[in-house]
């Protein structure tokens, strides 16, 4: 990794500058520079704060160190200094004005001298040159000035090509086309790229490898619509599953769910009109203490999982109520010469296990109706309550 600081006036970076608008960047450098990458955040500084940048130039203070791309010889991306840059750049283009010495002005009414300290005016930069994954590792461990940027950021920086660039195009707008299909499902932001981190962690998953490994396979391929479409896909699914939409759908890993239970046979493993009746009945049931395991329970349940009921995280009973049990139990097993296990007792054994070693058990199992109530209650070994089930 080959890391430089270079000394670059004001002057240089407004050489060739020009605002292309929202979706189209921004250049300076002699248009060697892109300012706002289609990968960084959008201009976020309100014009008190960029004032507050323009003040410290006029004044000669030193601002952060910014960092450069290098991509080659001709060619930079802002990393980190997007929004001081562009603070000094918008003033020196005219769109807003400060107050200097108790006047308000634009750039055109600055004294001479005023103007000539600005446009000499030195940011300090470091330009990072390397291989992918070394910028990738860079980027994560240096202290960058202002707002760190996010994992998937990072990842942007370090793949960029065709296919990033055309894998935005879906994921990376605040109204992004797959933001639009999913959002009743999934979270994230758009701008912050975690919408395409989400749908990258989905499709790599699938095919078993990792986020950069995927990003590093498809770099220079012309189109993102691979990811796309699996996208696509997922939500669909999810739709056509569940169709109707509750609140704690949003943020599931539907991706992942998509990943382990989509079959061709989907439509003999999973009836959606009974689920959709059974979904009511779970999201009703005071039993259930965890609603957004609804969804993942059904899928389970569909595939013939034994433990699909964990997803329910069902109530347990109080530890009082379990102590009062085993106590109630144990008196009567003494007296009767039998296990306090009413199992063991049915095996004709006679022993008297410690509390730490039995569980609380429904003796109506919740699958059957039974409630999590004192008179549903029974203490049983680990060995019987373990292969007791749902029995």
């Amino acid at each position: 990794m080959k890391i430089e600081l270079h000394e670059i006036a004001v002057k240089d970076v407004y050489d060739g500058y020009h605002d292309f608008g929202a979706d189209n960047g921004v250049v300076g450098y002699d248009g060697k520079l892109n300012i706002r990458p289609r990968y960084q955040r959008n201009f976020v500084y309100n014009l008190d704060q960029s004032k507050a940048v323009m003040n410290s130039v006029l004044h000669g203070f030193p601002l952060n160190v910014m960092y450069w791309v290098v991509n080659d010889e001709d060619s930079y991306e802002v990393l980190d200094g997007q929004q001081r840059t562009l603070s000094v750049m918008q003033f020196l283009d005219h769109k807003y004005p400060i107050e200097l010495n108790g006047q308000t002005m634009y750039v055109d009414s600055l004294p001479n001298d005023v103007y000539d300290q600005l446009m000499n005016y030195k940011f300090m930069v470091y330009w990072c040159q390397g291989t992918d994954s070394e910028k990738l590792d860079w980027f994560r461990t240096v202290n960058i000035a202002g707002e760190k940027l996010t994992d998937q950021e990072l990842r942007n920086i370090a793949y960029t090509g065709p296919w990033l660039s055309d894998a935005k195009k879906y994921f990376s707008k605040r109204n992004c086309a797959a933001k639009k299909l999913s959002d009743p499902y999934a979270k994230g932001d758009p701008n912050r790229q975690e919408l395409l981190e989400l749908s990258l962690k989905w499709i790599a998953d699938n095919k078993d490898t990792t986020i950069n490994d995927y990003m590093a396979q498809h770099k220079s391929d012309a189109d993102a619509n691979a990811l796309w479409q699996y996208f696509q896909h997922v939500i669909h699914w999810v739709q056509e599953l569940f169709p109707d939409v509750y609140k704690q759908m949003k943020g599931q890993q539907w991706g992942l769910y998509y990943n382990q239970y989509h079959t061709d046979k989907d439509d003999e493993n999973y009836n959606s009109s009974s689920m959709s009746k059974e979904i009511k009945q779970l999201m009703d049931d005071p039993e259930v203490t965890s609603k957004r395991g609804i969804w993942l329970y059904e899928l389970a349940k569909g595939a013939g999982e034994p433990n699909a009921i964990k997803n329910l995280s069902l109530r347990t009973f109080d530890r009082r109520d379990a102590k009062r049990k085993y106590d109630d139990q144990t008196d009567k097993a003494k007296d009767d010469g039998v296990s306090n296990c009413p199992y063991c007792a049915k095996e004709g054994l006679d022993t008297i296990w410690k509390l730490s070693e039995m569980q609380a058990d429904h003796i109506v199992p919740w699958s059957r109706g039974g409630k999590t109530e004192y008179d549903n209650l029974q203490m049983l070994c680990k060995k019987h309550n373990e292969s007791k089930g749902n029995r």
